[in-house]
Order: structure tokens, then sequence, then C-alpha cells
């Protein structure tokens, strides 16, 4: 079977992947010139399953005025007379309840886990390295109430056999010691002994080059302008190279997907929340992260990738404004010497911002459509790299005649029907 997939990032690559391996003539195309150039070029690097959960949750609202309101805010939006932005932001608000939010985070869990899975057993396979480690995530709780909040998310966590520890006081210097500089500024964590890290850059690069190996085409350069359809068929997709045509095809762009899909009559609730990370060199190792931690006040992460330190967080409403916004970077700078004072120059750090897919209810949108040769694999927010493998593997087992790992339930496009 022929398979075309639009996109090469590390959803797509992933998909490639796997499809080759299974024996799929699979061709990839993308308008940049290699993989993971866009959203998957510099993200936080957590492959965090048990981090994931949807943004819209009890409470959001209130505290994103109050996020916008901070110097350093982990929010902005920037108003703009755009009806998608403000008909996500409706549906967005729709789900802030006790029972969506729980929902919705059991879904996206459930892909998490089993993509964490499939990401260790890809490893094994193919000995693929990308600057991985596998110690842990810690979220750090600067006040009480934040630390006492945590126990919706304990729940759903116990429910799908994810493990953790809920640390009072200064108990995660035990995995973070570096932190002990900055120990007054924290009442406790919540750590997830299962989550890892990585650099997704480096993983989509080389798996690339893998998927190639088992006969996959990568065309870059390529700028797709349509998807064509006869009647209920997907018949090709234009792009400035021409058509081209498949048996089976694969929408797999991010927050540019919904653009493709909405003259095929295919609504996608998509909308780009843009994301910004910086890279630090490591000027003392002792002093760095040893994985990843996530500062829930600023909704910022500091994850230890090789002798680099990826600092990676914010969300602004800007549609796909793609400019370097300064007071972002002061934001992530701020983090960065927050925690670790000692442990890298930010003047040395790159800055880089990405779109992140981001569906109203947190999951990414995976599997079948009406019509039949044409699947989705996109929305996945701010766990794309977490994932991806999961993500792959369900969309080779549909193809490939194979039961998925998991239930779709829930993970399809048809919940918004």
């Amino acid at each position: 079977m022929h398979v075309l997939i639009l996109g090469s990032g590390v959803i797509g690559t992933t998909m490639a992947y796997y499809l080759a391996r299974d024996g799929h003539q699979v061709t990839v195309v993308d308008r940049q010139p290699g993989a993971a150039l866009e959203t998957s070029y510099a993200n936080a690097g957590e492959v965090s399953p048990g981090y994931s959960a949807p943004w819209a949750g009890p409470g959001v609202p209130l505290k994103a005025i109050k996020w916008m309101l901070m110097h350093h805010s982990p929010l902005v939006i920037k108003p703009m007379l755009d009806p998608a932005m403000w008909r996500w932001g409706l549906s967005m608000l729709r789900n802030c309840t006790e029972s969506r939010y729980r929902v919705n985070k059991a879904r996206m869990v459930r892909l998490a886990e089993y993509s964490r899975d499939c990401l260790k057993e890809l490893r094994t396979a193919t000995g693929i390295a990308y600057d991985e480690r596998a110690q842990g995530t810690l979220q750090l709780f600067r006040t009480q109430k934040q630390l006492d909040g945590v126990g919706k998310d304990v729940d759903i966590l116990r429910q799908y056999g994810v493990p953790f520890q809920v640390l009072e006081g200064d108990a995660y210097l035990e995995y973070e010691p570096a932190l002990a500089l900055v120990k007054h500024k924290f009442v406790g964590a919540l750590r997830l002994p299962g989550d890892e890290t990585g650099d997704c850059f480096k993983f989509t690069q080389e798996l690339a080059r893998m998927a190639e190996s088992h006969g996959a085409r990568f065309r870059f350069g390529v700028n797709i302008e349509a998807i064509e359809r006869e009647g209920d068929t997907i018949s090709g997709v234009r792009t400035d190279a021409g058509v081209l045509t498949a048996d089976r095809y694969i929408l797999a762009l991010g927050s540019y997907s919904p653009l493709l899909a909405k003259p095929l009559g295919i609504d996608l609730p998509i909308y780009p929340v843009k994301g910004f990370s910086i890279t630090v060199p490591i000027d003392d190792a002792a002093m760095s992260p040893e994985s990843t931690i996530m500062d829930e006040s600023h909704k910022v992460a500091v994850t230890r990738l090789g002798a680099r330190i990826r600092v990676g967080g914010t969300a602004q409403l800007s549609g796909f404004d793609l400019r370097l916004d300064q007071a972002r970077r002061g934001t992530l700078e701020f983090v960065a010497n927050d925690l670790f004072p000692k442990g890298g120059d930010v003047s040395r750090a790159e800055f880089w911002t990405g779109l992140r897919p981001m569906t109203p209810d947190g999951t990414p949108i995976v599997g079948a459509t009406r019509f039949p040769n044409l699947l989705l694999s996109t929305g996945h927010g701010t766990l794309g790299w977490t994932m991806a493998a999961g993500t792959g593997r369900v969309i080779a087992d549909l193809l490939s005649g194979r039961d998925p790992g998991i239930d779709l339930d829930g993970l399809t496009v048809a919940r918004y029907a």
C-alpha cells in the first residue's frame, strides 16, 4: 500500500518509520528542507505521560486572569479579530468542568502511557540515541494550595496505574540536588518516575534516516496547496511540485491541518498556541537539572538534554505569528535563573518559538475520517513528543489491518460530531 504523509514533524516521521517497517510504500511531504524543523525542533524535551493533562480544567478561567496579570505571565493573549481563536476559546471554556477534565485527562493518559511503552520498544529495537534520560519529571509547587490540589490528578494516575510520589517539604532534593540553593521557594512536589526526557529534534532526524533505510521517501521543500477529492474519496494532494497520489493519505500538519481539512468539510477545532524555548549550554553540571522540572506557577519546564538545559513554556494566542518576543525570553530566563542560578549562562542561549496545535479538550485527533482513505494525526498540543511513538504505532496498525494496542474511543474526530 502506498501511504502519503503530509508533515515531517515528530508525528509524521514516526508514522513513516512504523509504516515503512511494516513494508508499506511511504512518501512524506513537507515544505521545510528537513524533518522536525517547526514545532518539533526545540520543544521542552519532555516525554511525560504522567504529566499529560488538558489545559482546560476547573478554575482555569480565573487562573488565566491571574496569569495574565503576572509580570512573568505563562499566558499571553493578543486581541485579534480572529473568529477561529474566539470559537476555540469558547469551546475550551466549555471543557473547564470537573467531569470534562477527568474524561479528557483519562483519554490523554491512555495514549501517552501507551506511547511511552512504544518508545521504549523502539529504542530497544533500533538503538536510537537522542540525549535521552529516564529519571522522571518533578512538578514543583511554590504554594501549599498547589500541593493540596494534586488530588484530582492523583486519582487518574492511580486509575491507569501510573507511578507517582507526592513529596512534601524538601524531599524532592533526593532527585534534584541542585535545587538545594533555592529550596526555600518550594513547599513540595509531585514526582512522576516513569517520565523521560530527550531531544525531539535529534530523535526525529535519526528516525527519518531509519525510515529511509526501510524504503520511506521524504520529499522536502514541497509546498502543499490542497487535498483533492472525488466524491467520498481523496484523489490526490496538490502541491507546487504537481499532484501527488497514493492509496492512503495522512494529515499530520499540526496547526496547519485545519486549513487543509476545512475545504473537505472536516472541521478540526485546532488553534496554534505559540510556545517559546531557550537552550542554554551547561556551565556546571552539578548545579543543573538531572531530568525535567516543571515550575507549576509559571508553567515552564526546565530539562537536561546532554550538555544543554532546555527551558520551554508560556502560551501565546496570536494566530500564526512566528516572531520572537523578547518578553517571553525574559520569562524563560527568569525561571532558569530562579531554579538553577549556577547551571548555565542564559545570555548565550538559543531562542526559539513554535506553534503548538491545541484542541480545546487537550486530546489529539487520531484515526479515521468520513473519507475511507484519509486519516488524521494532529492536534497533539504540547504533547506531540510524548505521544509520537504511540500515535505512529496506532496509525501503522490501522493501515496494516491490525487492532491498535489501545482503545481509540474519544481520540478520533468523531467526538466533535
